[in-house]
Parts: C-alpha cells; structure tokens; sequence
C-alpha cells in the first residue's frame, strides 16, 4: 500500500495561512498600533465575565418567559408560536424571537438559570462588537473602545444582558440595523441596506413595534445621504421595506393563516389575532395608553383608583409622568441617563464640526444615525402614556454609546481650537454634575462616591478646557481621568445590578432605591394597601422581590435583600393578587409532588388564572399548565365553554385558586366566572398556604 502526502511546499503553505490568520487575529487592520486588537479583545473578555459572574443568582428571573422557554425546549409546536406550555393553550403577548435562543439552549444543555439567561450574556457581548465595529469604522480604534466600554457600563443593559425579557436581542438587532445602514451609506451598497431590512425584520419578531421607531431617522438619511441618484436612493430603499416586509412578515402571516382550533390563543389580544396583538395592545395602545386587556389599560375598574398629584401630570396615567424629562426622572435617569446629556452636547458638536462636509460625508452620517435613532426612541419613550418600564431604554445605551465614543475623538483631534477643547471640558463638567445628581439620589449607596465624581470631574473638565495648550502626554492624562469619572457612576450602578438578583416582570438596576419614585397605585379588595412599585417597579416594587417567587435553582428566599416585592413575596406564596400577576406563586414541594401525580395522564396537570402563576407551576413541575386569560388575566382564553369542555375530556387535573387576574383593564376574559363554576363543583384540596380543585372529583 503507498500512501501520498501533501508536498513540503504545500504543507508550508498552511502553515503560514494559519500564522497569518492568527497573526491577523491579534494585529487586527493592517496598519493598526499593535495595542488595538488586544484591547478590544479584552473588552470583550471582561464584558462576557462581567456579564457572567453571578448569573444564575437570578433563577428563573421572569419566570414568564422562562415557562415559554422550557415549553420551547420540549415541543416544536410551542418553539414556533412561543406558546407559554408545552400543550399550546396561549402564547407570550409578544413575538417568539427572543425565545428561540433561549429555548435552543435550554434543549441542548437542559432546564436552568445558566441555561436560559447565557444567549442574553451573549447578546450583551455581540452588541458590544457590533457597536464597535460599527464605530471604528469610520473613527478611530479610540472611538470604538470608548463607545464599547459605555455600553457595557450602562446599568440598565448590564441588567438586560443578564435577563430574559425581549429587550437583550431588540437591542442586539437595531445596533446591527444602524450597522448595516452606515455600511450601505459608504458606497450606495444594497446588500447591505437589505441585511439592515433582515435585521430590523427580525427586531420585529422580537419585540414587534418598538422595532420600528428608528426606521424614520434611518430611511431619511438614506434617502439625503446615500451616494447615488435620488431614483437609486428610492428604489434601494423600497428594495430594503420588501425584505423587512418578508423578514418580519413571513411568521405573522403564518400564525394570522394558521386554523385557530390547531393552534395557540394569541395571548394579549382580545380577538385571538396576532395583528390585533401588533397594533393594539402591543403597539398604539402604548402611545395612546388605551390597551384594551392590559394592567389599566381599556375602561378603568370600579375600585381602582390610578395614581394622582404631579407625578401624573404630562398624561402618564398609571405609568408615571409623561414629557421631556421623563428619561432623567426618578424612576429612569439612574437606568440610563448617566451620558445622555453628553451624548446630545456630542451630538451636536459632531455636526458643527461636520458641518460644511459634502453630502454624502459619512462622519456626518454616523452622527446622524445614531443621533437620529436615539432621539427619536427617546421622545417616544418620553410620551407615551401607555405601559412602560424602566428596563425599555435598554433600546437607547447603543445610540448614546456611539455618540459618545465617536463625538469624544472627533473633539479630541481639534482640541488645538479653542470651541472644541471648551466642548470637552463642558461635556465632562455636565456629566460630572449630572452624575453627582444621580448619585445623590441613593445616599446611602457610596455617599463618598459623588463628591469624587464631582470634584474630579469639575478639574479634569478645566483641564480639558486647556487641552490643545498641554503637551500630549499631560493632554491625555488628564483626558483618561475625565473618561474614568464619566464612567464612575455608571459603573458603580452596573456593579451593584450585576451583584443582585433579579426576578419578576419589573426590574430595575442599580442599588436599592435607584428606580423608585412611581406612582402608586390602590386597588380595592387588597386591604387598602398601596403597592410601591406599580408602575415604578424597581426595588420596594413587584419586581425584584424578597424570595420572590419564580426564581430558579439556586435562589434562596431572601437572596434580593432588602424590603423588596414586600406584597409580591407576601401574597405571590398564596398565590393570588398582584403578586400572582408580576411575580407568579412560591410552589411548595407538596404542591409540586400533587400535581405531578399520575401527571402523564393528563394535557395540562393544572390551570391558573394568570400567566406568571401558572408559570410558577409549570418550572416546578415541567409539566403544562394552562394560563386562564394569559399574562394580565384579562385574555378571553379559554372560554367558560371551552374550559368545561376540557375538564369533562378529562384534560385539566387540578385549578390553581387565586391568581394574578387583573381587575378591569377592559378584556372579555370569564376567569371570574370560570373560579365561580370550578369552587363550586370541585372539591377543594390544601396543601399548605396554596389551594387546589381537583377537576376530576365534582362535588356530590
């Protein structure tokens, strides 16, 4: 037998491609300092640690999503339409996107916190390259580094990246979106204008509407800026709508064409109509505040009194003040507002110095997109009186990021005249006092921390002032120590979220205290109480409560701290109001061990009114349960029909009492009258504080 090898030659070859590969690996572009690839692989490095360390203290986080997650990981069917149980009764109230990655994890290594919560960790490092990719391309290595770094110190996308609500891949697509829209604006390239329609089409399957806000700013700029002729501009850009039309389209078509008895109910709808959900609930619903079936959405209950006195004013509602200055209130400026006033001052220092560019100059461009795409989030976010959350300006850490990064540089390189080394010095003083703010309003968290920031601050600002009269070398000392300052806060308020766990529907980051400040809101039949939290959430809210129910492995009762989710723990063990709605129920293990009981013989081994309750159950029994009305409890799903039909199959085994249903909100669900036929017709069984109803034992 004779055998050939490759010829010496050859075998060289590759080795030297490999050398090569290697070699461009950690020189990155030909011509890059030998220090730029190194340091922005080590941003990555320690972002992806940083995301990683204490992730599983978080359990299940929502647990929500997490049962949607695990009913994914055992049915295709559920994967497909992001159906909250495997035995597909009712989906999420959203798109399913976000969930596919989760769900392939969870089927590939298992059921658990890392499992669920690592593709987010992995979003947060992939929006951190995207980001810099996108900025150094057109700046400076600098640039990118700073833009990098911002974004991964922002408190709120340190809590996102960590968490499993929709928020970590809409964010990850719309930074890939402006990406591929500068790339197209260098030469009039439609390839890359259609991978920016695949992105924001997919953004939409993650988080349907919010998607959208920065396609005007983007489609504009285009249309002025691209390098070609107007009519080439124009049909490039019908070309981009069709992809994001299919993009986005071909999952809504199928579920809209799909016979409803074969099927999920499309949780969040009145009518079982995913466009309805898109539209309505999901979408203008949100501006106008009239969501038909949500928390205080539609016609207000009797009983329920929304919250009242100045914070409301500006037309807020249940959901704190509205207008321009909503972003630093409270409840969001420590999520996110840290750089934002730098970002605008940036901003608009970029376009002054860009300003006499020719049209189609692409440093303009960059200012104008990511200026244009956070603006524009930002002023939706500042009005709409519909639902909104702290966590939702995770959307605009990438935009303020960029503006920072690149603004920073382009000021640094005319330091030599006067305007612009005085706009650094302005940026640096405004986010040192802003910071010193911010900082103020948790005194108990760092209290020496604000005074350095605004000490600090203040004398690198001076110095920055001088900087095109320094020597380099001092020059971008005392530039390095303006960075460090600009970052302290933010960075202490992201080490404090990654050091806490987060669970429930509404989460904050940052210490204790640093997104309170909402509303309150009293609902009748809950002992006078007032709820903190609801709508501000954060700590002293719903959301992160004291062993708060719907935590994972790994989460001890107790772990959050503090007086956290005082009514969510409280209540959400027995399993019944708001508690039930944002945080779900605390399953005992007798709970667990009777419903998992000749389990196999049933579809689902349980119903709940509620989503988050039945949520609850299902992550401690991998088994189906039925969410009565989905998440709000306010779905007309199922029907008291269509409930007594599954019982008299013998599908249902036991009902869940109490719930998280919201009163009101102005839905068609029956859960009312479903509670009153099951207590009436099915023995009760206790076991500990929880109660159930045994479906298939009616009372004589």
């Amino acid at each position: 037998m004779t055998t050939t090898s490759r010829p010496a030659d050859t075998r060289e070859g590759g080795a030297a491609m490999r050398r090569a590969a290697r070699g461009r690996l950690w020189r990155g572009r030909p011509g890059d300092p030998a220090w730029v690839r190194p340091a922005f692989l080590a941003v990555l490095a320690v972002t992806f640690a940083a995301y990683l360390w204490n992730l599983g203290a978080s359990g299940y986080a929502n647990s929500f999503y997490s049962a949607a997650v695990q009913a994914g990981s055992q049915s295709w069917k559920a994967f497909f339409f992001g159906s909250l149980d495997a035995a597909n009764a009712i989906t999420v109230d959203k798109p399913p996107a976000a969930l596919w990655p989760m769900a392939l994890s969870v089927r590939l290594f298992g059921l658990g916190s890392w499992q669920i919560l690592l593709p987010e960790a992995l979003m947060g490092v992939g929006t951190v390259a995207v980001l810099y990719a996108a900025v150094r391309r057109r700046f400076s290595p600098a640039a990118g580094l700073i833009a990098g770094a911002v974004l991964a110190l922002t408190p709120v996308a340190a809590l996102m990246f960590r968490f499993n609500n929709p928020d970590a891949l809409l964010a990850l697509l719309m930074t890939v979106t402006v990406y591929c829209v500068l790339r197209a604006l260098e030469g009039a390239r439609t390839k890359w204008l259609v991978w920016a329609g695949v992105a924001i089409g997919f953004a939409f399957l993650t988080k349907t509407l919010q998607a959208f806000l920065i396609l005007p700013p983007l489609a504009v700029l285009y249309a002025v800026c691209a390098p070609t002729s107007l009519r080439r501009r124009l049909g490039q850009l019908a070309l981009c709508t069709a992809v994001l039309i299919v993009s986005g389209g071909w999952w809504v078509a199928a579920v809209e064409l799909w016979p409803t008895s074969s099927r999920p109910y499309v949780g969040g709808s009145q009518h079982n109509s995913f466009l309805e959900l898109t539209f309505g609930y999901n979408g203008l619903g949100r501006i106008s505040g009239d969501e038909t079936g949500s928390v205080g959405g539609g016609a207000r209950p009797a009983g329920l009194e929304l919250p009242a006195g100045p914070r409301q004013g500006g037309g807020g509602g249940g959901w704190g003040a509205t207008g321009i200055g909503r972003m630093f209130d409270s409840e969001v400026g420590g999520q996110i507002s840290w750089l934002l006033p730098a970002a605008l001052i940036l901003l608009l220092a970029g376009l002054v110095v860009t300003w006499r560019a020719k049209r189609t100059d692409t440093a303009r461009a960059a200012f104008l997109a990511w200026g244009g795409a956070l603006l524009m989030t930002a002023v939706i976010f500042s009005f709409m009186a519909g639902i909104f959350h702290q966590y939702y300006t995770v959307a605009l850490a990438p935009s303020i990021a960029a503006l920072v990064g690149m603004g920073v540089t382009v000021l640094w390189e005319e330091r030599s005249r006067l305007g612009a080394a005085l706009a650094l010095g302005v940026t640096v003083a405004t986010t040192a006092v802003w910071s010193y703010v911010l900082l103020g309003r948790t005194p108990d968290y760092l209290p020496w921390l604000r005074w350095a920031v605004l000490g600090c601050g203040l004398a690198a600002a001076a110095g920055l002032a001088l900087a095109g009269r320094l020597n380099r070398t001092l020059a971008l000392g005392v530039a390095g120590a303006g960075l460090v300052v600009s970052l302290a806060g933010p960075a202490a308020y992201s080490a404090s979220t990654l050091a806490t766990a987060h669970t429930g529907s509404i989460v904050t980051a940052g210490p204790a205290g640093a997104g309170r400040g909402g509303g309150r809101t009293r609902f009748a039949g809950a002992a006078g109480r007032e709820f903190p939290g609801l709508p501000g959430g954060g700590p002293g809210g719903f959301g992160q409560g004291q062993g708060m129910p719907g935590g994972g492995p790994g989460q001890a009762p107790g772990q959050n701290g503090g007086a956290q989710g005082r009514w969510g723990g409280e209540r959400g063990r027995m399993g019944g109001g708001m508690g039930g709605l944002l945080d779900g129920a605390k399953v005992s293990a007798g709970a667990e061990a009777l419903l998992k009981k000749n389990a196999d013989r049933y579809t689902w081994v349980a119903a709940a009114i509620g989503s988050q309750n039945a949520a609850s159950y299902q992550l401690a029994t991998r088994k189906p349960v039925m969410a009565v009305g989905g998440f709000n409890g306010s779905d007309p799903s199922p029907t008291l029909a269509q409930f007594k039909r599954y019982v008299s199959d013998g599908k249902i085994h036991y009902f869940i009492a109490g719930g998280g249903g919201m009163p009101g909100g102005g839905g068609r669900s029956g859960g009312s009258s479903l509670s009153a036929w099951v207590e009436s017709s099915f023995k009760k069984v206790t076991v500990g504080t929880a109660t159930f109803y045994d479906l298939t034992s009616p009372v004589k």
